[in-house]
């Protein structure tokens, strides 16, 4: 108890109450007389219902999984979650360097390959229904600052036929990102890893991927409803 009070900076008499509150509901149990609280399976479940609610095809996973095998790098199905790409997939690169990712992480959708990727899939009037929410914070230098940027951003990327990145919202890093259309859900793929590494590859990770993807999409079960 004292360990989460000093971690979450409450009073000492506050904390005790709350987490006295969450053990009465049966989200939290004592393994041992005074050895600290530990979350009950409850959680488990929740997740699970959470999971079972919307799941991913499985194709999808096996998609990412082959991306991630071909290219070498990181591999990530993202979503649009308020102004930021959310991470329902993750299959990291077996390479010591290498971008670490875990499903639940979000990036800024202005700010990644990944977030413009999902962008594109929308219509004008609908990106400026997100642009309305967007606060920009710049990164580093290469950080889309305006909306004008990202919408050249997007015109080139339909132009150049992916979408790609460079240390925009962490450093070191390069992306590239295509559109995965699933069953009327407005998803994104996008391969990460140090630019040392990947900077140049960027055009022949988007010829792998969009390979990968032409043949998920060729299988009448993935396709967009």
């Amino acid at each position: 108890m004292a360990e989460i009070s000093d971690d979450l900076g409450w009073p000492r008499s506050s904390t005790f109450n709350l987490v006295g509150t969450i053990a009465d509901k049966g989200w939290l149990y004592e393994p041992r007389q005074r050895g600290g609280f530990y979350p009950s399976p409850r959680w488990l479940t929740l997740a699970r219902i959470v999971a079972d609610s919307e799941p991913l095809p499985e194709s999808v996973h096996h998609l990412a999984a082959r991306v991630a095998e071909e290219t070498g790098e990181t591999t990530a199905i993202g979503t649009l979650a308020g102004t930021s790409a959310l991470f329902l997939e993750v299959v990291e690169s077996f390479q010591a360097v290498r971008y670490f990712a875990a499903v639940g992480d979000r990036i800024p959708i202005q700010a990644s390959s990944v977030g413009r990727a999902i962008l594109a899939q929308h219509s004008a009037e609908e990106r400026k229904t997100i642009y309305r929410k967007l606060r920009f914070e710049e990164f580093s230098d290469t950080t889309p600052m305006s909306i004008e940027r990202i919408e050249a951003d997007l015109k080139e990327a339909a132009e150049r036929g992916y979408h790609q990145s460079s240390s925009e919202y962490i450093p070191d890093l390069a992306g590239v990102s295509l559109e995965l259309p699933v069953r009327s859900r407005r998803l994104a793929i996008v391969v990460a890893g140090p630019t040392s590494r990947c900077l140049a590859r960027r055009p022949a990770t988007a010829a792998i991927m969009s390979r990968a993807i032409q043949e998920f999409l060729n299988d009448p079960s993935n396709s967009s409803a």
